[in-house]
């Protein structure tokens, strides 16, 4: 989608500072932390949302998972504890038509988030 800030990230024609990238997927710090710790983590194919992800996704969700799993330690908040959060449609708080998620952590997260 050439519209698409975080498609834009994926071709490389929009800078981010990445801290993971393979075939699939890349991870970058939200350019607007909302905590010590903010890190996004995109499929590189364009999922407009949690409710757009298919059966054919569901491999890719789960490799996904394991890569938050691996950041969380490499970025030092495994062991205190971060939120995994993925915001879907307006009210939800999406502003980006891309699914994403973020992790948050490096401080402590109340609860309710908002």
């Amino acid at each position: 989608m050439s519209d698409c800030i975080f498609c834009g990230i994926v071709a490389g024609s929009i800078p981010s500072k990445q801290v993971y990238e393979d075939e699939e997927m890349i991870a970058f710090h939200d350019l607007y932390p909302a905590a010590p710790v903010h890190v996004l983590i995109i499929p590189k194919k364009h999922i407009p949302s949690m409710l757009a992800v298919t059966e054919e996704d569901y491999v890719l969700m789960g490799r996904m998972t394991k890569v938050i799993q691996s950041l969380a330690q490499e970025l030092g908040i495994a062991e205190s504890g971060f939120r995994v959060v993925n915001n879907c449609g307006e009210e939800g708080g999406q502003t980006v038509g891309h699914l994403h998620y973020h992790i948050l952590g490096g401080r402590s997260l109340g609860w309710p988030p908002g």
